[in-house]
């Protein structure tokens, strides 16, 4: 193992979690250093024998996990959460490491996902049925809320510890039992964060970990019919699969998928808070984030002082390794993600788009991109119509609120869309007008474990996060009590 700088090493496991236990298998995957290439470790590549086992010891262990007490549930949940905290700079140094993020970032992530955790713990126990009043005289009606089952989790490189645990814990507290199958990218915050679930003492078989053959692992999961809920992040294209092959099940299913975020700068905004908050949706995790500022759109009465105002903050953006002190961006997640935005960049200016500032880059050898300013985008260019997923600002300008909304609103995404505007009347126009299932209302910032989280359209369904969180693992179930006088 190459992982630097652990105060507990035994975080780090070239295993699968399978019903208790760690398991290693005869083949494996090689996990690198997006920043310089080091081999960190290798994760099995699980077999369908091994998986169907580990789907049958999920089931058998949601028998008794779903009955116990949600009181005991949240107390498991919160022994995790004390356990992340106490771990968080290792959970850190790892999550840099294999993803790339800055390592002050990657603290950051980690107290995200953690907020989730003592989330779902606190919900759980105020999560009522309900007695309805009754319109006939010997009946009562009741809704009981009853876990839905095993819940396969299928989580991405992008958010390695976050994107678990905002399913994982909804999971956990409605009394599923879970198997996670991060991305193979990012495999080893997901088993650090799941040693510390084995440490809070989660029964076993309650929480699994499998890692290996994408296709066919969710090939599995979406046929078996033991398993009756997927929650996937990741590309659309990915979601449409797993939706079609979930069919034969009627499985239940949460999809957040892809985003094409538009970010507008009307001419009554705070000019300096927009920019300051296009830089955080835009520069987060180098721009490898679903609900990134895309299509970033400016009042033409503002193109200057927006430019000025911009310019002036791109220097301070370092690029290198996450390790390092005092860089903000990392490398991209590989090679092929750098050669996309390169593609689209290249494609924009050779179509009209003016390159109007891009930084100097040292590194060379692994796959950093450097932070680049395009103005002039029109929206039939494909840097307007696709995921950037690099650190790029591509800026439309634009006369009228009704041509703006028409503007963002021509696509088939739907998860996140922000706008500025000092205006109420505006502000409560234009959030009512955008079809996204996420609006960040003079704000950069749309997620946080209070809030429900998901999109509409081709951006998937379901919602994760919030008071709704708990709902996408449970059944309601009506009671009707008759004879009663």
């Amino acid at each position: 193992m190459n992982f630097l700088q652990l105060n507990d090493n035994q975080l780090i496991k070239q295993a699968n979690y399978l019903n208790g236990r760690w398991q290693v298998s005869n083949k494996f995957i090689t996990v690198s250093n997006p920043a310089n290439g080091v081999e960190l470790g290798t994760i099995p590549v699980i077999d369908k024998l091994a998986l169907e086992q580990t789907i049958t010891a999920a089931q058998e262990a949601f028998d008794t996990y779903s009955k116990t007490n949600s009181y005991k549930r949240s107390e498991w949940l919160l022994k995790w959460y004390d356990l992340i905290l106490s771990a968080q700079d290792d959970l850190a140094k790892i999550l840099t490491q294999e993803q790339g993020k800055p390592l002050a970032e990657a603290k950051g992530e980690i107290l995200y996902a953690a907020s989730f955790i003592k989330w779902f713990a606190e919900q759980i126990n105020a999560d009522y049925g309900l007695t309805l009043n009754s319109p006939v005289d010997n009946k009562q009606f009741h809704t009981h809320k009853q876990a839905i089952g095993v819940a396969a989790l299928i989580t991405p490189w992008n958010f390695p510890a976050a994107m678990i645990t905002r399913k994982a814990a909804a999971a956990l507290a409605a009394g599923c039992s879970i198997i996670i199958k991060p991305s193979e990218l990012t495999p080893f915050t997901a088993i650090a964060l799941v040693e510390l679930a084995h440490r809070a003492g989660f029964q076993k078989g309650v929480i699994n970990l499998v890692t290996g053959n994408a296709p066919m692992i969710g090939d599995a999961l979406c046929h078996d019919q033991r398993v009756k809920k997927l929650s996937f992040t990741g590309s659309t294209p990915v979601g449409q699969k797993l939706f079609a092959q979930s069919a034969t099940s009627l499985k239940r299913l949460s999809l957040e998928l892809g985003g094409n975020a538009p970010f507008i700068i009307f001419a009554d905004a705070d000019l300096d808070a927009a920019v300051d908050a296009l830089m955080i949706s835009k520069f987060r995790n180098n721009g490898q984030t679903c609900v990134a500022a895309n299509r970033i759109y400016v009042d033409q009465n503002l193109q200057q002082a927006f430019l000025t105002k911009l310019k002036a903050k791109l220097p301070s953006l370092t690029v290198g390794n996450g390790m390092d002190k005092n860089v903000q961006l990392g490398p991209l997640i590989n090679q092929a993600a750098v050669d996309k935005v390169h593609d689209l960049v290249a494609s924009a200016i050779s179509a009209g788009a003016k390159l109007e500032y891009q930084a100097d880059l040292n590194e060379s050898n692994s796959p950093f991109f450097p932070v680049t300013l395009l103005v002039d985008i029109t929206p039939n260019m494909p840097i307007a119509q696709k995921e950037i997923f690099g650190p790029v600002l591509a800026v439309q300008w634009f006369d009228e609120e009704t041509e703006v909304i028409t503007r963002a609103n021509s696509t088939d995404a739907g998860l996140a869309a922000y706008f500025f505007s000092d205006n109420i009347h505006r502000c409560q126009r234009v959030a009512g007008a955008l079809d996204y299932g996420m609006i960040g209302i003079n704000d950069g910032m749309v997620s946080n474990a209070v809030s429900p989280f998901g999109g509409i359209k081709q951006s998937g369904l379901g919602r994760e996060g919030g008071h709704t969180g708990l709902a996408e693992y449970q059944y309601i179930k009506a009671h009707c009590y008759g004879q009663l006088s």
